[in-house]
């Protein structure tokens, strides 16, 4: 048994403040997969909405967003573009074959080109998947083209999105 006052434990759980004073217990990961989630739609929400939106006290919203970011769970914030100016802005999925032991230096050389958004690892035919943005068709040619030159790099396929139809 505990010590007189204390609690054991809920496994996953966590004693929470609830707005209306009362005390509560939920689960840690699903109070937090709803943060994140709400962060993940709007990063600049203000502390006091999230925490009226999630049922609980401000302050321990505030402690949970410290405790991720310290956790490494959240690395960082980033800006969102409008839809407008996405929609100006060719992107591209490039398929990249390449030599397996040069797979570092062609993700440095990749990394070093502003106009490749991310670069993943990937099983099947490819080892590799580049997302290509860029504003204008010239320039979108112009990356693809450095993307198939760059050292170890076998063959590219590449396709231009027309729309994307959600992005999370």
């Amino acid at each position: 048994m505990p010590p007189e006052g204390r609690r054991q434990s809920a496994g996953n759980c966590a004693t929470i403040r609830r707005i209306d004073g009362r005390a509560g217990v939920l689960p840690t990961q699903d109070t937090d997969t709803r943060l994140i989630a709400l962060l993940r739609a709007n990063a600049r929400e203000p502390v006091a909405s999230l925490a009226r939106k999630l049922g609980l006290a401000r302050s321990t919203v505030q402690e949970r967003i410290a405790r991720l970011e310290r956790e490494g769970v959240i690395r960082g914030y980033t800006t969102l573009l409008s839809e407008e100016t996405e929609a100006r802005k060719l992107r591209a999925v490039v398929m990249i074959a390449a030599d397996p032991r040069q797979a570092d230096r062609i993700g440095a050389e990749l990394k070093r080109m502003p106009e490749v958004r991310a670069l993943s690892a990937v099983s099947g035919a490819y080892d590799m998947m580049a997302i290509v943005e860029a504003e204008t068709p010239q320039r979108m040619d112009a990356a693809l083209d450095r993307i198939g030159k760059a050292h170890g790099v076998a063959r590219t396929v590449s396709s231009i999105i027309l729309s994307e139809k959600f992005s999370r």
